[in-house]
Order: structure tokens, then C-alpha cells, then sequence
């Protein structure tokens, strides 16, 4: 008789690491890696309200979650709750750098104070958080960047700051990949399309424009992004890295 296959959930033992974790997509990513078995703990840097629940919800169904309330622009509070997580949770296997922050302008209106906060917010920290998560990580570690497909394509005015934020990524993890490669570790970028959040509603005045772009003229789920990132936080994509991909409806197309 064929001995059977083990029915372990696929990060059973494992940690993960979200920023921005406690609403939208990042929720769903929480909810999805807790799913798979690991333990998780992630960031939030307003109400604690949803982030308790969150934690709550997990720990109710047998899993294990850490909310901490982190400004992701503040590289030291960063840096010390990646710090904090490990201590806490033994490791930390898999960082996903969910935090973003999307401040509409064209040139003509765009202050230098909202130019830095998306670079700060969008760039700076997802490479301090990597930096900081490394140091716990070991031989098939994950690293997963949320991007956007604004990254390959930005059809409307106000949002190029946002745009060069998230094209920064996909060089970023290019270079990450090479410089991580030799420790066993991957790192991958994720292209989020239009979703259904609080802050993209389906129902929104821009939904309309945004379907006319797409191959299918829909919003995502957040729990289709959180499957992508599932995937890539799983043995399965232990041959991936340094790629961007883009799950978006066929926007960028």
C-alpha cells in the first residue's frame, strides 16, 4: 500500500511577516498564510480595532497571530517590530511588504512632502523591512512585494509618483533576488489590479473607467491577490524569484 499524503497545512511551522495586515488586501493575506499554518504577525498604523479582530479571529480558529501598531515610514519602529515578531514567534520565514499608500497629483500639485511619504512608504520600507527580516531568515526564506500593475501601466494623470514607487519594486526585487539567491532565500513582486477595498470599492465612481481597461471587466478579490501570495510563500515556488506578477484583469494587457 502506497503510504499516504501528509494532510499538514503547507506552512505548518512556518512565520510570516505582513505589513499593512490588518484591513483589505493585506487582511486577506493575513488570514490566508494563518490558513496555511503559519504563524503570523503584521503590522497596522491606525485603528487597533480591526487589527485586534483580526488576531482574535485567527487565535479562535486554532492559529496564531502578533498585530503591532508600526508607522512602516519610521525605519527604526520597523526594524524593532520585525525584531520583536522573531523574538516573539521564534523566526521569521515570510515577509510580505503589504504597506502602501497611494496619494493622488499631477506635477503642477504635488507637494515634495507627499513625493517623499510614497517613496518612504512604498520603497524605503519594503528595503528596511527586508533588511531587518533577513537577519531571522533562513534557507527558504520568501520575500513577496505587493506591487501594482501601475507598475507597466498608469492610463491617468495624478498618479505617476505612485507609478514610479511601484516600478521601483520590480528593480528592487531583481536585485534583491541576485543578492539573496546564494542563501536560499526568494524574492517576487505581486501586481495587484483594481480590488475590492475600502479604499477601491467595486462600487466606486472609477469603477466603470477602471473595467473598460481590462480584459475582464471585474475588481478582484482580495482573497485571488492573497492566493498569488500564498503560492509564492509555498514549497512549490521554491524555483521562483526575481519576477513580477501581474494579477490584475488584464489591465496592463
Amino acid at each position: 500500500m502506497a503510504p499516504s499524503k501528509s494532510t499538514s497545512p503547507v506552512l505548518a511551522g512556518k512565520v510570516a511577516f505582513v505589513t499593512g495586515g490588518s484591513r483589505g488586501i493585506g487582511a486577506a493575506i493575513v488570514r490566508r498564510l494563518a490558513e496555511d499554518g503559519a504563524a503570523v504577525a503584521f503590522s497596522y498604523a491606525s485603528s487597533s480595532a480591526p487589527a485586534d479582530e483580526l488576531a482574535r479571529s485567527i487565535e479562535a480558529e486554532g492559529g496564531r497571530a502578533l498585530a503591532l501598531k508600526i508607522d512602516s515610514a519610521d525605519a527604526a519602529a520597523l526594524t524593532a517590530g520585525i525584531d520583536e515578531a522573531a523574538r516573539k514567534l521564534g523566526r521569521i520565514d515570510v515577509l510580505v511588504n503589504n504597506a502602501g499608500v497611494f496619494l493622488p497629483g499631477t506635477l503642477e500639485d504635488f507637494s515634495l512632502e507627499d513625493f517623499d511619504r510614497t517613496l518612504d512608504i512604498n520603497v524605503r520600507a519594503v528595503f528596511v523591512a527586508a533588511k531587518a527580516a533577513v537577519r531571522h531568515m533562513g534557507e527558504g526564506g520568501r520575500i513577496i512585494n505587493i506591487g501594482s500593475t501601475n507598475a507597466e501601466r498608469m492610463p491617468w494623470p495624478g498618479g505617476s509618483a505612485y507609478a514610479m514607487s511601484k516600478s521601483a519594486l520590480k528593480g528592487l526585487v531583481q536585485g534583491l533576488s541576485r543578492d539573496l539567491g546564494p542563501r536560499g532565500i526568494t524574492v517576487n513582486n505581486v501586481q495587484p489590479g483594481p480590488v475590492n477595498t475600502d479604499m477601491n470599492p467595486v462600487d466606486g465612481p472609477n469603477a466603470a473607467a477602471m473595467h473598460g481597461l481590462m480584459a475582464l471587466a471585474r475588481h478582484g478579490r482580495p482573497e485571488e491577490i492573497a492566493g498569488m501570495v500564498a503560492y509564492l510563500a509555498s514549497p512549490e515556488a521554491g524555483f521562483v524569484t526575481g519576477a513580477s506578477f501581474n494579477i490584475d484583469g488584464g489591465f496592463a494587457a
